[in-house]
């Protein structure tokens, strides 16, 4: 079993950047990927983010060329780095693991990220 937790969420203006940080209580290593999703008011749970146990990234294609994801195993840590944030960018951000083929079986408790423009 895998508890994740978010953090460093806030507010911040548009053009700004954040970091997020999910750290895992388990080992992440052994987990096929690890991703971040995010779901604003209103609207659909979207993928943001995503890498592999082999490190392949895969990223929606509204924010391709400013968040970039990352992991540390050794740390059972995954970043997201988010820059030129816009008020789009505006969600509760989650941190999910995928213990199996299909599917994110692990999902953290979410933060929130608020840009204003």
């Amino acid at each position: 079993q895998v508890q994740l937790v978010e953090s460093g969420g806030g507010l911040v203006q548009a053009g700004e950047s954040l970091s997020l940080r999910c750290a895992a209580s388990g080992s992440i290593f052994r987990l096929n990927a690890m991703g971040w999703f995010r779901q604003a008011p209103g609207k659909r749970r979207e993928m943001v983010a995503t890498m592999t146990r082999d490190g392949a990234t895969n990223y929606a294609d509204s924010v391709k060329g400013r968040f970039a994801i990352s992991r540390d195993n050794a740390k059972n840590t995954v970043y997201l780095q988010m820059n030129s944030l816009k008020p789009e960018d505006t969600a509760v951000y989650y941190c999910a693991g995928q213990g199996g083929t299909r599917g994110y079986d692990y999902w953290g408790q979410g933060t929130q990220v608020t840009v204003s423009s």
